[in-house]
């Protein structure tokens, strides 16, 4: 099996600069390596963990509609409302502890529109 590698596309035009090669639009709109924002009911979860983590609790924000960036920079503002540790990881934010309460009014000053999940 052969295959053929294709050294031609645009690469700059007069009219737009520099071109993508890969979805052969202007630099400034290419979006091959933008992840699209998660969609979903616009709700914030929050709940408490336990499973899979030695019995320590660990405090889950789910459904935040915001990007992988975005996602950190409020992960970092509810870990240090609380003050505890956590990480943020496939669009899920954990914090290290039972932090409902103070993790659901943090939100909610932030704007988000928040419910408990769980018991």
């Amino acid at each position: 099996m052969k295959h053929k590698l294709s050294s031609g596309g645009l690469v700059y035009s007069t009219e737009s600069g520099r071109m993508c090669p890969g979805c052969r639009q202007p630099v400034a709109q290419c979006t091959c390596g933008q992840k699209p924002v998660p969609q979903g009911d616009g709700t914030v979860r929050v709940s408490r963990e336990t499973q899979g983590r030695g019995g320590k609790a660990v405090t889950v924000v789910k459904g935040v509609l915001l990007d992988a960036a975005a996602l950190a920079v409020l992960g970092k503002q509810l870990k240090a409302a609380c003050g505890t540790g956590g990480t943020v990881k496939d669009g899920v934010i954990e914090i290290q502890g039972d932090h409902i309460e103070r993790v659901m009014a943090t939100l909610q000053a932030l704007g988000y529109r928040v419910k408990r999940a769980g018991g």
